[in-house]
């Protein structure tokens, strides 16, 4: 492990960990347990610099400095995952890593590469893989085949096809899902026995036929889906396919449906709905529409957090008179995010917000 010229720890030497040794604890102060958390605080690049202190030091920082990769130039990507898979020890050391190749197109060895990598990385819990726009229209869910670590989450921009929901199939721990990637017309057909502890469900690009077979029967609280107008509503159909509540739902609205159509269609599927977040992209409101909108919550019995970002030209003020309309609504609001940005909440019987 070496310092680049910038400082940054360069994730391609191949280490040696040393074992612990009774004359190595003798001169050590701290518990192991401590040291670990001291070293937790301290920048990669100073992590380097512990790996040469001694044979105990390098042992803990090299565990850390590996523990979990962030996302690298593709450079330092590509020396750091020659490592992993030229060096075992160092493979059992990583829980998390992050690949970010949006900027570059890739090639069929640096593909091969990040495949051998992550057949090494047994204890892998945490993946994110980000491919660039022009290699997300090619099918590379093989990239993730070699994995057969029991992931916890996992996030990627892989378009949503055959070879991808092939990998899911074979995830029985995945708690967290983030599917970036295009729709395509090719099969993505999961099995009722995949992903049975999934709780939170991310799709940007994805339609109904996708959010169906991820959310169908699984425990999933949690989705952010973006709605596009040649699908209606469609996708948010799919929210009663969980087997659960759906609890938290973030809508990204890529259409110009006013808030006093698109809150009780939201609300005759999620009644039971605790935290609603909307981004509008395409329309601007003003004050009026959002008043005209207060008594569509009253549909939601236990809605305690709500955000309504689009554009438009209300003030302060506005704001206001707002919280306190929706709130006399639907009650059981406790905060109240609109377009200024400020986190609206009550206060002694007021509405206020931050600074």
């Amino acid at each position: 492990m070496t310092h680049s010229r910038h400082g940054k720890a360069d994730f391609s030497v191949d280490l040696a960990l040393p074992s612990l040794t009774s004359t190595t604890m003798k001169h050590v102060i701290f518990p192991v347990e401590i040291l670990d958390y001291i070293f937790q605080e301290l920048d990669h690049s100073h992590l380097t610099a512990l790996l040469r202190v001694s044979s105990f030091f390098h042992a803990i920082a090299a565990r850390i400095l590996y523990r979990v990769i962030p996302e690298l130039s593709l450079a330092r990507c590509v020396r750091c995952l020659k490592t992993i898979c030229a060096n075992p020890r160092i493979a059992l050391l990583v829980h998390k890593l992050s690949v970010n190749w949006t900027e570059c197109i890739g090639v069929g060895n640096l593909f091969r590469l990040l495949h051998r990598a992550l057949g090494r990385l047994t204890f892998l819990r945490h993946l994110s893989v980000e491919l660039s726009q022009h290699d997300n229209h090619f099918s590379l869910g093989w990239m993730l085949s070699s994995c057969r670590a029991p992931l916890q989450t996992l996030g990627t921009s892989i378009r949503c096809d055959e070879s991808l929901a092939e990998f899911l199939n074979g995830q029985s721990c995945l708690t967290e899902l983030s599917l970036r990637g295009f729709q395509t017309r090719q099969p993505f057909i999961l099995s009722p026995t995949a992903m049975p502890k999934l709780t939170s469900f991310r799709a940007v690009h994805a339609g109904s036929p996708v959010l169906s077979e991820v959310i169908r029967g699984r425990p999933v609280e949690g989705v952010s889906l973006s709605l596009f107008m040649e699908d209606g509503y469609k996708p948010l159909d799919t929210l009663m396919l969980s087997s659960r509540p759906i609890k938290r739902l973030t809508i990204m609205s890529l259409d110009n449906t006013p808030p006093n159509v698109l809150l009780p269609e939201v609300a005759r599927r999620l009644p039971e709905l605790e935290a609603l977040h909307i981004v509008v992209l395409m329309a601007q409101y003003d004050i009026h529409v959002l008043q005209e909108s207060s008594a569509t919550l009253s549909k939601f019995s236990g809605l305690r957090y709500l955000t309504f970002m689009a554009a438009g030209s209300v003030t302060l003020e506005d704001e206001r008179e707002i919280t306190e309309l929706w709130h006399k609504a639907c009650p059981s609001l406790k905060t109240i995010i609109l377009p200024k940005g400020k986190v609206w909440f009550e206060r002694e019987g007021k509405w206020t917000c931050c600074a």
